[in-house]
């Protein structure tokens, strides 16, 4: 499930900052990243299912393995997980209206944070 409309996707922020805000709203980085890319995990583990509320970036300057970059925010998805295959966010899934509400929370408050240091 995509989040339109949310303004991320015209968002670019100082990498560190970045990931210290995405943290505080528990959005992780953990090891998903390379020298270009990052992704910012949510996992939701409700009785549905497992879910991740993911924020996707890349480098617009800079470099993510060095911590100096410069990223720029795509569009937020929301996926269910499915054991052994992985993530799904096609227009088929049902994500629960709790879920959605709780992650257009998140992408609001992370946005409000963010506007405070973002080009």
């Amino acid at each position: 499930m995509k989040f339109e409309k949310t303004g991320f996707e015209t968002i670019k922020a100082d990498l560190n900052r970045l990931d210290e805000v995405m943290k505080s709203h528990g959005l992780v980085r953990e090891a998903q990243w390379d020298y270009e890319r990052v992704t910012y995990d949510h996992k939701f583990e409700i009785k549905e299912g497992t879910f991740y509320l993911r924020v996707f970036g890349h480098a617009a300057e800079g470099d993510v393995g060095s911590h100096d970059a410069v990223i720029q925010l795509m569009t937020p998805l929301l996926g269910k997980h499915y054991y052994p295959h992985g993530v799904e966010y096609g227009e088929g899934e049902d994500f629960p209206k709790h879920l959605v509400t709780k992650c257009e929370k998140i992408l609001a408050d992370v946005k409000n944070d963010i506007s405070v240091f973002a080009e």
